[in-house]
């Protein structure tokens, strides 16, 4: 039977990777208006609404306003109507991204007091309920809309990440074997590996070494991630970086 660590050693490499990843596409596909920079920025833009929702609700709109405002933002960067001022440069997605929600907020104050609620089209699936829930979480005051909005940024990337490596063990019929050891991911483990033995069958050698082979695993899929959202492969290490800082 291959082993796990022969799958991993046939993974592409990062720039083998790179070359289909997500933004790069957008930022290829903007410069001649190609249809396929849609389907990538609305792929992006699925996993990433509610940074954008917590950044209009800490800018001072109500949960009302800001679940229209983002659908109506959403709405008019997936038309690409925003794709002319791509600037290949600036190289991260979520820096773009910002920029242009601030513009549209900034163009925004005549419609919102104009428009009546109802008007706005939906474009991504968005859960108005689940997205305050979430808000209200966030101790009042404490961050930025800024600053929230790259923490909330960071938080969804690293679910999306977990989502995948959960899914990817699930496959392998290792369920009980990810909930046991997924704490240890944060390098902190909050019952011991003898423990944790125990309760699956293993040698506390062998828990060590799933350990180690899940961050590796972990730590691959967040570079994976992290190069769908930045221009170039040299940008991932650093955007890994700055991302975690703001947790």
């Amino acid at each position: 039977m291959e082993s796990h660590d022969s799958k991993l050693e046939r993974l592409p490499s990062r720039r083998d990777r790179f070359a289909t990843t997500h933004w790069s596409v957008v930022l290829s596909a903007a410069s001649n208006r190609s249809p396929a920079a849609g389907p990538a920025l609305a792929s992006l833009c699925e996993d990433y609404w509610f940074p954008l929702y917590a950044f209009v609700r800490r800018a001072g709109y109500s949960a009302e306003d800001a679940e229209d405002l983002t659908q109506e933002f959403l709405a008019r960067l997936l038309a690409q109507r925003s794709l002319t001022r791509v600037d290949r440069e600036k190289g991260k997605f979520r820096s773009f991204l910002l920029a242009v929600l601030k513009n549209f907020l900034a163009d925004q104050w005549d419609r919102a007091h104009a428009q009546r609620r109802g008007g706005v089209r939906t474009i991504l699936s968005f859960d108005s309920f689940d997205a305050e829930a979430r808000y209200r979480l966030e101790p009042a005051n404490e961050l930025t809309p800024e600053k929230l909005f790259e923490k909330q940024w960071a938080l969804s990337l690293l679910e999306h990440v977990l989502t995948r490596l959960r899914a990817e063990l699930a496959d392998q019929g290792k369920s009980a074997l990810f909930d046991a050891l997924k704490d240890t991911l944060t390098g902190v483990a909050s019952v011991p590996y003898a423990a944790i033995g125990v309760r699956l069958g293993m040698s506390e050698g062998a828990v060590k070494v799933a350990v180690h082979r899940l961050r590796r695993r972990y730590r691959a899929i967040l570079e994976e991630e992290i190069a769908h959202t930045v221009a170039s492969p040299d940008g991932i290490r650093d955007e890994i970086r700055y991302l975690l800082s703001c947790l």
